[in-house]
């Protein structure tokens, strides 16, 4: 079996001998899901029952990110807590998923379960010496990661000059990337370097690890996910451990309403409890898996 990957740009052969470890990015639990995440998750559950109808033992990790500053300003608009946010909408999560027909994850670890190892993880880049410690927080150092932009195809020179660089005086270069961030506002955590929560990217190169290893089978989410998030978890992890990190980067392609980016901004999103309500589960994964999963699919309800 083959497998389109990103890193390579070419199709790379599956190893079916043994057991498969997979990583899929999941949801970040601010908001309920739509049907670009279905998408991506309907198009593991298809690759995950077909390689285990042939009597593959697979193992799938798929994370909750319940700890984010969506999550910290909806709680914030709603007068709760963050808490309160991400176990409302994991919930939902299980229950749409569950009547889409999609098995259940060998694990769905939480950020927020997961500070210890996070903060032995960023020790280990700061002892390494491709991390620092700043005012605002913790950074990791590009530059001490030659390999960087090999996922997204970007070179570093025109990182720099790009617009979605972030201004931060307390960085050393504006493409370091913060992996710790100081902060007063609930949910904190203590570490050596102060308090406060960690980076987004950090939280999967330490979950990923933790359950499959320095190195494993595939590495998954949306197209979306190459960069930064992806392209920073390669740096920080093989950077940490010297190794390679996943074998294949499976990359499922967006999900477009009439041609034009799902957001939530311009009020185009179809949330999975929608569609589950106007075309029911078996249309919605038929719909999923109507092109290429690498490639876009628009979304329309014209006939």
């Amino acid at each position: 079996m083959k497998i389109q990957d990103t890193l390579s740009s070419s199709e790379q052969k599956l190893d079916t001998t043994k057991k498969i470890k997979i990583y899929l990015c999941g949801v970040t639990v601010y908001d309920e899901s739509h049907i670009g995440h279905a998408r991506t998750i309907i198009v593991f559950d298809v690759l995950r029952k077909y390689l285990e109808s042939k009597g593959i033992e697979i193992q799938l990790v798929q994370n909750f990110t319940d700890v984010d500053d969506k999550i910290i300003n909806r709680a914030n608009s709603e007068n709760t807590t963050a808490e309160k946010i991400s176990t409302r909408y994991i919930k939902n999560y299980f229950k749409d998923f569950d009547e889409l027909n999609v098995k259940r994850a060998t694990n769905y670890p939480k950020a927020t379960e997961h500070i210890k190892e996070i903060i032995e993880f960023i020790k280990k880049l700061i002892e390494k010496q491709v991390a620092y410690p700043s005012k605002n927080g913790v950074y990791f150092t590009v530059s001490k990661f030659p390999e960087y932009g090999k996922l997204s195809k970007k070179k570093i020179d025109e990182l720099q000059s790009g617009s979605r660089i972030e201004i931060d005086e307390s960085k050393r270069d504006p493409l370091d990337f913060a992996i710790w961030k100081f902060s007063d506002v609930e949910p904190v955590w203590e570490s050596p370097w102060g308090k406060g929560r960690p980076g987004w990217h950090i939280e999967c190169s330490a979950m990923s690890i933790k359950y499959l290893g320095e190195n494993f089978d595939i590495h998954g989410g949306g197209r979306d996910l190459i960069f930064p998030h992806h392209e920073n978890e390669i740096a920080q992890s093989e950077a940490c451990t010297n190794s390679p990190f996943a074998k294949i980067w499976m990359h499922v392609g967006m999900v477009t309403i009439r041609g034009e980016k799902m957001s939530k901004s311009s009020g185009n999103t179809k949330s999975i409890k929608y569609v589950l309500e106007n075309w029911g589960p078996n249309i919605i994964r038929l719909f999923c898996l109507s092109g290429h999963y690498s490639k876009v699919i628009d979304y329309s309800e014209e006939m």
